[in-house]
């Protein structure tokens, strides 16, 4: 045992080791620190994983800006029912999230109050009527459907109890009144109410995800309505529809129905404005209907285009007579009763072919039943029953057989693209996909109509149709309408069915007006030589290129032999025939396309 040095006190080793007593103090601050490291440690865990997150962000994963297609993705799901687009993609109708403003009454105390403040945001309301809702029994009520978002904020912050919003969808249509008769228009509920709208409810509903495609093109639809309100105007008619249709594949590629509607606000018109004249309308055709009562005529094998048939002395039949607009007293040759729309010699050739062919003949090309046309507004044909003698007559120049412009485009198409009838349709037809026809007439049939085509145009009643380089055919046609049970003469629907072009025929292009009135002008005419046909030139001139059509030499020898043909019938452009009719008469004006009615006989 060690002793301290002399002098020093003794302390025990136990004594010396022992701790001094802790303070309140002290105990305190050394939890502070505990607790100070604690937090510091928390937010450097913090930071830290947000350092790294950021650095991930910028230099892994490829910049600050978000992606596309994420946008894309998420606005695709947000829509119940699919857009509907032209043949280019164009957006044509679509779907957007709207809100639409409602209420509980039962959870309104203060009805007035409610309803003045919903005015005073919504001034566009009527106070009694939104007083009247807010005060019932009901539990729920609309107010207002599809608000704005800047409606929907200003009812938002008036912070009104038992004022709610629903979530609900609208159609827009970005084309507007362009394409208002094919794409329809929907309810306020979103249900289709006309046009594809309608007819293709269903599918826009079951398949949102996948836009329905149409056969039109917006550009040419654009074009032909600009022409036939300008035809409107020029000539005061009443209405017109226009059609441009491929022929090799029965699609619809523009049509137009005047006057139109605006689809996003089609409540309160006029019916005529949603009346569909190119499908739902039924029309006698008049003169155009001459081009299947020819197509007969030569596809029975029973009548060469150059046979002769009198059109001099008039037809009576019962207390009806029949006679033509502009005769030339003469006998005409199939190919002149085409050019120069000759009712006498179009019933003289249908004698001969006989009444159950010619029936026959019509039903094979659609005019017995409504077209194949995927619209609900699609007309039924209206045709005699039974046909007797005076409706073989009548129709064989377009009158007693009501049909819509849209049956008459379709069978025209066949009579010229080889002889197939192709269903018309108003949705896209993809390529390679196959195309449904029927042979209706005979290639040689169809070649000969095709240089009848050309005849009307290059020397006929439809010149003013002509555009240099596109090789332009058609018929023209004027019928009076009937009113009652009478015939008005100063009442028709004058039309040109043009083609183009003619050596391989690939569009049609249809305008149909109703009742324009003669101008100065026109020297008094208002039929479809000096109506319609100069609309079509019109629209073959500015759609051609759009299409891809180039324009050629008509007067090239490959042109002439595809499309030729003179008034003795001959086919050789080289050599004119040697007994060809004399043409020395002077051609009859425009003003002959007339499909004159039969007028009751004098009495003797």
């Amino acid at each position: 045992m060690k002793f301290p040095p002399f002098g020093l006190p003794f302390r025990s080793q136990s004594a010396s080791t022992a701790p001094a007593p802790r303070t309140t103090l002290a105990a305190a601050m050394e939890q502070s620190r505990y607790r100070l490291m604690v937090t510091a440690a928390v937010v450097t865990t913090v930071f830290a994983t947000i350092g790294v997150k950021l650095v991930a962000a910028t230099l892994f994963s490829q910049g600050g800006e978000p992606r596309q297609h994420h946008a894309l993705e998420l606005d695709s799901t947000t829509t119940n029912r699919a857009d509907i687009v032209d043949r280019n993609g164009n957006l044509l109708a679509t779907s957007l999230v709207t809100q639409s403003l409602y209420a509980d009454p039962k959870l309104i105390s203060r009805p007035e109050e409610a309803a003045r403040k919903l005015v005073s945001a919504l001034p566009e309301l009527d106070y009694k009527e939104v007083y009247g809702k807010l005060s019932g029994d009901k539990r729920f009520v609309w107010l207002k459907r599809n608000l704005t978002p800047k409606q929907q904020y200003a009812v938002h912050r008036l912070g009104v109890p038992g004022i709610s919003f629903e979530r609900e969808e609208r159609r827009f249509y970005p084309a507007g009144n362009l394409t208002s008769h094919v794409v329809g228009f929907t309810g306020v509920d979103n249900n289709g109410l006309a046009g594809l709208e309608q007819g293709f409810s269903k599918r826009l509903n079951e398949d949102p995800a996948t836009p329905l495609q149409l056969s039109i093109d917006l550009r040419l639809q654009h074009v032909l309505r600009k022409e036939l309100t300008a035809t409107i105007q020029e000539f005061s008619a009443i209405g017109a529809a226009g059609i441009v249709y491929d022929v090799r594949t029965g699609e619809v590629m523009a049509m137009t129905s005047l006057p139109d509607f605006d689809p996003q606000d089609p409540t309160g018109l006029n019916p005529d404005t949603l009346f569909n004249r190119a499908t739902l309308g039924v029309y006698e055709m008049g003169s155009t209907f001459k081009i299947f009562n020819s197509a007969l005529a030569l596809d029975s094998g029973k009548i060469r285009v150059s046979d002769t048939f009198d059109a001099v002395h008039p037809i009576k039949i019962g207390r009806f007579t029949i006679n033509d607009y502009h005769s030339l007293h003469r006998a005409l040759t199939v190919a002149e009763v085409f050019q120069h729309s000759s009712n006498l010699g179009s019933v003289r050739m249908v004698q001969l072919i006989g009444i159950a062919a010619q029936r026959a003949f019509m039903a094979k090309m659609g005019f017995m039943r409504p077209t194949a046309l995927e619209l609900p507004e699609n007309g039924w044909p209206l045709a005699p029953n039974p046909w007797r003698e005076v409706n073989s007559m009548t129709i064989s120049f377009g009158h007693g057989i009501s049909v819509s412009p849209m049956h008459t485009v379709a069978a025209a198409a066949s009579v010229i693209n080889g002889g197939v009838f192709h269903p018309p349709t108003i949705l896209r037809r993809q390529p390679g996909a196959e195309i449904p026809g029927e042979q209706v007439v005979s290639r040689q049939t169809s070649d000969m109509m095709r240089r009848m085509f050309r005849f009307v145009v290059a020397d006929g009643t439809g010149k003013s149709a002509g555009v240099k380089g596109y090789v332009v055919g058609g018929k023209t046609g004027t019928a009076d309408k009937q009113k009652g049970r009478h015939y008005q003469k100063n009442s028709r629907m004058s039309s040109f069915l043009g083609a183009f072009p003619m050596h391989d025929p690939r569009y049609i292009v249809y305008v149909l007006v109703d009742e324009p009135k003669a101008t100065a002008k026109t020297y008094g005419y208002a039929t479809g030589g000096w109506v319609a046909a100069p609309a079509v030139g019109r629209i073959i001139k500015q759609i051609g290129p759009l299409l891809d059509v180039p324009t050629v030499d008509e007067n090239a020898p490959e042109i002439l032999n595809a499309t030729f043909l003179n008034a003795a019938g001959s086919t050789n452009w080289a050599q004119q025939a040697p007994n060809a009719p004399s043409s020395a008469a002077p051609p009859p004006p425009k003003g002959s396309t007339v499909a004159s009615f039969p007028t009751p006989a004098k009495p003797r």
